[in-house]
């Protein structure tokens, strides 16, 4: 049993890991405008903020992804 399959050890992951990755960053950049908004926030810097972490977050874990893949085919 790893971190990655649980008590699953036929399991060996997600086989959309780039589309889970924006769907989870995507609800959470959700979240933050919805916090921003019930808390009285400014909308529009919180979209700008909840858009802006999105990206980074996104393209940091993709960019990641990519490195795995890159290694496991070496």
């Amino acid at each position: 049993m790893t971190a990655t399959n649980g008590r699953d050890p036929a399991r060996s992951g997600s086989k959309r890991p780039y589309r889970d990755t924006a769907l989870i960053y995507g609800a959470f950049a959700v979240m933050v405008v919805v916090v921003a908004v019930a808390t009285g926030g400014r909308l529009l810097w919180a979209v700008v903020w909840a858009a802006g972490a999105f990206l980074f977050a996104t393209l940091w874990t993709w960019r990641s992804l990519r490195a795995r893949e890159e290694r496991r085919r070496r």
